[in-house]
């Protein structure tokens, strides 16, 4: 893949946002390999991602900041510019359940998900075999309902010393306390089946068997201190019927969560995601 800087930017909208850009862009020989551009006409805001050749520039990542500073100003950009080839740190936060660990797992060792899983963080014993076999360390935390604080205390710790980008719930069965939260917003991912709100509590597949449902899905999304009310970032839904057990649609179920969540991820990872208010505008 060819090494490019991602320009991020979100602002409110006005004429000559792309041209200025464009021209800047065109002053110093950069060869745009990817544009986007997304005007909301109910907020007025503007919201563009541009991916530019790094070979093509006169100058580094922070000479382009430098560069592009001013135009930021003048049009009051909430912006970012990264670097392709310097890869996230993502630590990986699970339960019991195996089958969005494993498959980010899977992916992350073929190639397809560009970053660095320095840990796994789990409070169940199950899931250290299979991360260990892909040579990551395994941190067991159990949580201890009568000091909570206590536990993510040492999450909060292993996170930091791993200095951790971002962090995925991949079916991490645990609320994560408000400090976390904040600390690092923007930048906790979470999958949970689609059924919310309708279907709360324990067993939701057999709560929408028993009523019948015919849509099925995951929602994922980043975490913030409103349980399972951040802004999302990827969906994904599959149809059942009256012929579909409560195995299948449980089987159906985590298929929609181990792919929303890699599409999630992902466009996490490549600089996609843009947050505005508490929606996200998604440039997949």
């Amino acid at each position: 893949m060819s090494r490019t800087y991602r320009l991020v930017v979100a602002c409110p909208d006005r004429v000559g946002i792309v041209a200025k850009v464009s021209n800047f862009l065109a002053t110093y020989n950069g060869s745009i390999t990817e544009a986007n551009h997304h005007s909301d006409p109910v907020t007025g805001w503007f919201f563009m991602r541009h991916e530019i050749c790094a070979d093509s520039l006169p100058f580094d990542l922070e000479g382009l900041r430098t560069a592009f500073a001013p135009i930021a100003k003048e049009f009051g950009m909430e912006w970012k510019i990264t670097d392709s080839a310097e890869r996230k740190r993502v630590v990986l936060m699970a339960s019991s359940q195996s089958h969005c660990l494993v498959d980010l797992l899977h992916r992350w060792h073929s190639g397809e998900l560009h970053c660095d899983i320095p840990c796994v963080i789990a409070n169940h014993e199950e899931l250290r075999g299979i991360v260990e076999w892909h040579g990551i360390p395994y941190f067991y935390v159990p949580v201890d309902k009568e000091n909570k604080a206590k536990s993510f205390d040492r999450v909060a710790q292993l996170v930091s010393e791993h200095d951790a980008d971002t962090i995925v719930l991949a079916r991490y069965m645990q609320i994560l306390p408000p400090s976390l939260c904040e600390e690092y917003a923007g930048r906790i991912i979470n999958i949970h089946h689609s059924f919310l709100p309708s279907f709360v509590g324990a067993k939701p597949y057999h709560q929408a068997y028993e009523r019948g449902v015919k849509l099925i899905g995951a929602t994922c999304h980043y975490v913030t201190e409103e349980l399972d009310a951040g802004p999302i970032i990827e969906q994904d839904i599959i149809r059942v019927s009256h012929r579909d057990s409560i195995n299948d649609m449980v089987r159906l179920g985590k298929d929609c969560e181990k792919n929303a969540l890699a599409r999630g991820l992902r466009y996490h990872l490549e600089d996609r995601v843009l947050v505005h208010n508490n929606k996200t505008v998604v440039f997949s």
